[in-house]
Parts: structure tokens; C-alpha cells; sequence
């Protein structure tokens, strides 16, 4: 998950558009900012590039796998058929 200093930084660079005058609403412009970017995010359901990289591994592997089996599969129907 994205660290949640993230979502620090970008809801003040928001709340920095607004006047110096907004005083509290700044503030609660900059908490809703966040919690909204939070929500967001995990509604999209993402996943760690960490996790990423782990299926990225197991997909080439078990492609791999896949092209050693039919290569053998292969070679087995043709001794079969002689």
C-alpha cells in the first residue's frame, strides 16, 4: 500500500492552492483531501509492487513449465506415432 506520507504531502500541496485567508477551511479542505485519496486508492484495489513482482515470477516460471510440457508432449505423440 502507498505510505500514508503520500497523502500527507499531496493533500497540503492542495490545501497551499487556497488563500492564506481560509485558515480552518484549509484545514478541513486538507483532512477530506486526504481521506478522499485514501478511499480512492483502495477502492482501486492495487496491489504492492512487491506482490507484482512475485506474480511476475510465478507467471514466467509457470510459463516455463507450460513450454517444457508440451515440448514433451510433443516429442511423446511422435514417438507414438512411429
Amino acid at each position: 500500500m502507498i505510505d500514508a506520507r503520500v497523502f500527507d504531502n499531496m493533500a497540503k500541496q492542495l490545501g497551499e492552492l487556497l488563500p492564506p485567508a481560509a485558515g480552518e477551511l484549509k484545514k478541513d479542505f486538507e483532512q477530506n483531501a486526504r481521506a478522499m485519496m485514501q478511499s480512492t486508492l483502495t477502492k482501486m484495489d492495487l496491489v504492492s509492487r512487491e506482490d507484482f513482482d512475485v506474480q511476475v515470477a510465478l507467471l514466467q516460471k509457470t510459463t516455463l513449465r507450460l513450454k517444457e510440457l508440451e515440448a514433451r508432449l510433443a516429442r511423446l505423440e511422435n514417438a507414438n506415432d512411429e
